[in-house]
């Protein structure tokens, strides 16, 4: 591989106008949410500037990426020059790497005997015996990553597809659902090992960054376009789990990431009352209308106050950018805005809650464009 690594580059931060104070949240019960897996880090990294320097070259000195060794990250760097070279948009990168992870943790596996599946090997744990090509193939990574891309560009819509159904349409794996705990530690990768081009619009080869209603190769968008006005957990606001993201009655609310609906409710205000169908005022307590939704990584997030009922159910798989309901005031509300919430362990408590603007910049669709 030919292609020079890449110089880093800062990342600028915009400061964000902080607007009229909104009451939020309040009577959502403390309940812990089983769900998707991840297997590593929970602090993801965002790094370099949304692909524009390329790719590392494999051959030169890489960067330790944990949990995995330096042949591993070796194979990643080959994974993420092929589909470049490929003309491949950055999604189709990082679903590469998640993919690689679960068939064989980056390893360019052999013949292992009976601890093979079949005749799996290599990478991407391709079988001879139903097309892939030649043992010796399917063992060079960079044939490997060859077809496991060209079988992907065949697949309509992959773009659009949750990771492990995309993953699932290429591998026709036993275990369809084992993808989806990877993406969080393969973004990582590839804005470590391609400039940040996990940040970068997913679905285009242009590698400029995402904005309000794109889509990041993260897998990653913005639930509004919009600015912050109340932030997380501030000092006149400490248990304040989430920020206000300020916009008018009727504005879409978008999925900010493709997984499973695991709440829809009216949220009872402190009387017990479930009055979610007019606009709420300062003390009335909950969240209005909400909708929660459990994400790769075990990450949970939270959308507050909408004006209707939700567009979705419970257990309704939603894509990333899926529109699922629309901005209100109800429960325990001044003025019409999103009240939006991240939460790691898909916990549904306080204990879960982080900053979603932090997190956000970090998946490369930073809120009200602070980052």
């Amino acid at each position: 591989m030919s292609i020079p690594r890449p110089r880093k580059i800062a990342l600028l931060v915009a400061l964000v106008a902080t607007l009229a104070l909104l009451c939020c949240g309040g009577s959502v019960t403390a309940l812990l949410v089983g769900g998707l897996t991840d297997e590593g880090n929970d602090k993801l990294t965002a790094s370099g500037g949304c692909g524009k320097a390329g790719p590392i070259d494999p051959d030169t000195k890489l960067p330790r990426i944990r949990p995995y060794g330096a042949e591993q990250i070796r194979n990643a760097a080959v994974i993420i020059n092929v589909g470049a070279n490929l003309k491949m948009p950055p999604r189709a990168w990082v679903i590469a790497i998640a993919t690689a992870m679960q068939e064989s943790r980056l390893n360019n596996l052999g013949n292992l005997g009976t601890r093979n599946d079949h005749d799996s090997l290599g990478l991407f744990q391709q079988r001879p015996s139903t097309g892939w090509g030649t043992p010796k193939q399917v063992q060079d990574p960079v044939y490997s990553s060859t077809k496991f891309y060209q079988k992907l560009k065949t697949v309509p819509g992959w773009e659009k597809m949750p990771l492990t159904r995309a993953a699932q349409r290429v591998q026709i794996s036993a275990y369809p659902d084992a993808y989806a705990k990877h993406e969080p530690i393969a973004t990582q990768i590839v804005n470590s090992l391609a400039d940040g081009a996990a940040n970068a619009v997913g679905n285009s080869v242009s590698m400029v960054c995402a904005s309000a209603g794109q889509i990041a190769a993260s897998g990653w968008t913005l639930p509004v376009g919009a600015l912050v006005g109340s932030g997380f957990r501030t000092a006149s606001r400490p248990t304040h789990q989430g920020v206000d993201l300020i916009a008018g009655k009727q504005t879409p609310i978008a999925a900010a990431a493709s997984g499973i609906v695991s709440k829809v409710k009216c949220d009872e205000d402190h009387d017990g009352r479930r009055t979610c169908n007019v606009d709420g005022y300062p003390g009335k307590g909950g969240c209005g209308w909400m909708v929660e939704i459990q994400h790769a990584g075990n990450v949970m997030t939270r959308y507050c106050h909408m004006i209707v009922q939700p567009f979705v159910r419970e257990g309704q798989e939603v894509t990333a950018g899926e529109i699922i309901g629309r901005v209100g005031s109800s429960g325990n509300s001044s003025g019409p805005h999103l009240h939006y919430e991240v939460h790691l362990n898909n916990d549904r408590s306080s204990a879960g809650a982080i900053d979603p603007v932090q997190f956000m910049r970090e998946q490369g669709t930073p809120l009200g464009g602070s980052g």
